[in-house]
């Protein structure tokens, strides 16, 4: 077997890893760094950041949730937010070009190479409240409930527009299974009750 066969199969036995494998593992097995190029130039491994690569015919996943797996793969403390939040959660038209993660205020800039990402520093009671997890075979995506997200993209309506915040309140509203307490009960935290309880009791009525 060649070298390069040998390295892509070691690769897919790495689902410990979920298919993700590091510069470091991989000299340890005896691949060398040239041998890693080739396989990057040939578009058969790709370069999630510094040190860290995958597969490229990665199985069986979406787009938008191999992306958002990069992300947690190569920012451990990252969680999708905003736009792409609402995109998973069906709570928007808008189509994001870039990933949108928070991660803590007082954390170090990420870098990572893809996918195309924007992080916004969120502050401690922000940043923790409303995380839930998907769990995949390839991985654990961190990422903001529905009400969380709604509560995010009012904190952020004068940097984002505020048509956008509205039609995602609408189209939670919409919902089968809208929680306005639970809502309430984050929007009190991210301190956008008042504006959030303003414009529910319009579109409601």
């Amino acid at each position: 077997m060649s070298k390069e066969k040998a390295l892509i199969s070691y690769m897919k036995r790495f689902s410990v890893h979920h298919g993700y494998v590091s510069m470091s593992d991989l000299k340890k097995k005896g691949f060398h760094t040239s041998e890693i190029k080739n396989l990057l130039d040939n578009g058969k491994l790709e370069k999630i950041k510094m040190g860290l690569y995958r597969l490229s015919d990665f199985p069986e996943v979406p787009e938008s949730k191999l992306s958002f797996i990069d992300i947690s793969q190569s920012v451990k403390n990252g969680v999708i937010c905003l736009f792409s939040a609402l995109d998973y959660h069906n709570l928007t038209t808008f189509n994001p070009s870039e990933i949108y993660v928070a991660i803590p205020r007082d954390s170090k800039p990420p870098k990572i190479n893809y996918p195309p990402a924007k992080f916004f520093y969120f502050s401690e009671n922000n940043y923790a409240l409303g995380v839930q997890e998907i769990f995949t075979k390839y991985g654990t995506v961190r990422i903001y409930d529905k009400e969380k997200s709604i509560c995010d993209i009012f904190r952020y309506k004068d940097k984002i527009g505020e048509d956008l915040a509205v039609e995602a309140l609408k189209m939670y509203l919409k919902t089968k299974n809208f929680n306005i307490q639970k809502l309430l009960q984050y929007a009190e935290i991210c301190r956008v009750k008042k504006i959030l309880s303003d414009y529910i009791k319009v579109i409601l009525s």
